[in-house]
């Protein structure tokens, strides 16, 4: 039966209705596997009237079948939730609301109706009040995988994934360590292996700047080295540490499938400016796929019918490689 996917909604006062609405209008130009939204028919049907999308809604139960998700109509698994303006200020309000639509996901996860899901923007800082540090350390606490998750942005010419993820950058040299980077390495090789039968090029980066640093046992020398040799006696193809200011100019020439950086921004502002709406973010170490457009709610042009669906639609094309 697990042969579809699911959409969270996402954050209702931001971009999620308007990004699945217009994915929805286009989906007949690009090849997806059959699905569902989770979230409140009420609050969609507000929206969309709000953003006039001619687009009709059907609501679908938990013993819904693969029939059922085919059709113009776009379907959805209904989570109550009681909002009376189409948009208003981001807040806690909707929190649980939004853990609501999670365990509703999950649940399917479990009981073998998807295949995996999507979740459209959220706003981290409402809804975990610094419990966790993203989407991808709630889901590994959820599913018992806490220490096993890793954040992968991904684009079909190129990935990267940082060993530490949202932390202030004072405290990344002592989060990094030789067993974190071998561990996230391992998981993101099997996951290439698994997923596109291919042993990923993998570029390791250095710390610190030009992988330089005037005391005698910088993170370069006592961590990051010692990594890269055991990934090498492990038989994955490491190359490093390369220099951060150079690793996004070269990569095309040494055939780098993956950039592995030590802190978010190290990686993902380069990357970003590289593909900006062209790449997704996948969770890895979960037992299920979770995947989400790589940008946030986008609070500032909610409601103005401008948002751009490309990063939800290439989440959505990627289940295509998930059997």
């Amino acid at each position: 039966m697990n042969k579809c996917i699911a959409i969270i909604a996402g954050e209702p006062n931001s971009i999620s209705s308007e990004i699945i609405f217009k994915s929805w209008k286009l989906k007949n130009q690009f090849i997806h596997k059959p699905l569902f939204v989770i979230g409140s028919i009420r609050l969609l049907n507000l929206q969309r009237k709000k953003l006039k999308y001619q687009i009709k809604i059907k609501k679908i139960n938990d013993r819904f079948r693969i029939n059922d998700l085919k059709g113009g109509e776009l379907p959805v698994y209904d989570i109550e939730y009681n909002q009376k303006k189409p948009f208003e200020k981001i807040s806690n309000k909707s929190n649980k609301y939004i853990f609501k639509c999670f365990d509703a996901a999950t649940k399917f996860v479990k009981d073998k109706k998807i295949l995996g899901f999507i979740n459209c923007p959220i706003s981290k800082e409402h809804l975990f009040k610094n419990k966790y540090q993203g989407i991808t350390e709630f889901l590994s606490k959820k599913t018992g995988e806490i220490g096993n998750e890793v954040m992968l942005i991904y684009n079909k010419k190129l990935s990267t994934s940082p060993v530490t993820t949202h932390i202030p950058l004072s405290q990344v040299s002592k989060k990094i360590s030789q067993y974190k980077i071998v561990k996230k390495v391992k998981i993101v090789n099997n996951f290439y292996k698994k997923i596109f039968n291919k042993k990923p090029n993998f570029a390791i980066l250095g710390l610190n700047p030009h992988n330089f640093s005037l005391s005698k046992k910088s993170e370069e020398k006592e961590i990051i080295n010692k990594a890269i040799k055991t990934l090498i006696k492990l038989k994955i193809k490491v190359t490093g540490p390369v220099a951060s200011d150079s690793s996004f100019m070269i990569f095309k020439k040494y055939k780098f499938d993956v950039i592995i950086g030590m802190y978010h921004d190290q990686v993902l502002t380069p990357f970003k400016a590289l593909y900006n709406f062209k790449a997704i973010n996948i969770t890895l170490g979960l037992p299920y796929i979770r995947i989400s457009p790589d940008h946030g709610v986008a609070e500032n042009i909610t409601g103005k019918k401008i948002a751009n669906p490309r990063s939800l639609i290439e989440s959505i094309k990627f289940f295509n490689y998930i059997n």
